[in-house]
């Protein structure tokens, strides 16, 4: 394939933008692969991290929210599954948006003396996490078999839970990254979002146990009705969806997003001087 020439000229950035996006797709797979060699390179056990880190809290989410605080789990299904199937979209969702806040500081070499639509870097990221999400599922399907759990035909529509959760972390995940490279102690506080944000989701608890009363604030969070649909997905009738959650999830996640592209887009042009 032979490499895209790019014209400088006044106004180039402005007026070609989305079409050098379409030109650069390359480098989407380029940064997507280099992402994922440097993350397990070096490791004592590589690809096992992804394995061991869902599986653990999902271990310490099912003693402490069904054997101690005694939640009701979906339906019959096993809680050790419900979590499970929550933590899904979770570590999706927490992986993209770390790893998008930090991927311009982690490429200032390139952002600072080559040319692309730099939206490019930290979209790249968030197609990382996907590995995540992939090896996961695969734990998941174990565990459906070890407990005899088959999937009903709404498994069919994960794929759609799948691009709101991809939305959900992108649109964050862009804004983060650009006031990461304006104020570098911004760092510090995706972890605390990420953590706080665990416990505010329904990943080791039932939606069903939030009080009426608070439901409508609680939807505002747009990861609960991309939870709430994953285990709607997977668990089938065992899990009752809130319709008005997905609703709420899509139009927030739509803003949040507009508003990621935006102000990424306004910030842009500074990146090359702030890196």
């Amino acid at each position: 394939m032979p490499l895209p020439v790019t014209i400088l000229e006044p106004g180039r950035s402005e007026k070609h933008y989305w079409r050098d996006l379409w030109t650069y797709r390359e480098l989407f797979h380029v940064l997507a692969a280099r992402d994922i060699s440097v993350r397990y390179k070096q490791t004592v056990i590589g690809i096992l991290w992804a394995v061991i880190r869902p599986v653990l809290t999902m271990v310490v989410f099912t003693v402490v929210f069904g054997k101690l605080a005694k939640l009701p789990s979906e339906g019959n299904a096993p809680y050790a599954l419900m979590v499970f199937a929550g933590m899904l979209p979770w570590q999706f969702f927490s992986t993209a948006l770390s790893e998008a806040s930090n991927s311009l500081i982690g490429n200032s070499h390139l952002i600072s003396k080559v040319y692309f639509p730099r939206i490019i870097v930290p979209t790249s990221t968030v197609i990382v996490a996907f590995i995540d999400l992939a090896i996961s599922f695969g734990i998941l399907l174990g565990m459906m078999i070890y407990f005899q759990f088959a999937p009903s035909w709404q498994i069919i529509l994960l794929p759609l839970f799948v691009l709101i959760g991809f939305a959900a972390s992108l649109g964050p995940g862009l804004w983060a990254a650009a006031l990461n490279v304006k104020y570098r102690d911004f760092r510090y506080v995706i972890p605390f979002i990420v953590q706080f944000g665990l416990y505010l989701s329904p990943v080791g608890f039932s939606s069903s146990v939030i009080p009426e009363q608070w439901k409508i604030v609680y939807y505002l969070n747009p990861m609960v009705g991309v939870i709430d649909g994953f285990r709607w997905c997977i668990l089938g009738n065992e899990a009752q969806i809130e319709w008005t959650s997905v609703f709420v999830a899509v139009v927030s996640t739509t803003l949040l997003l507009a508003f990621g592209v935006r102000q990424f887009r306004k910030m842009e042009r500074s990146f090359a001087d702030l890196i």
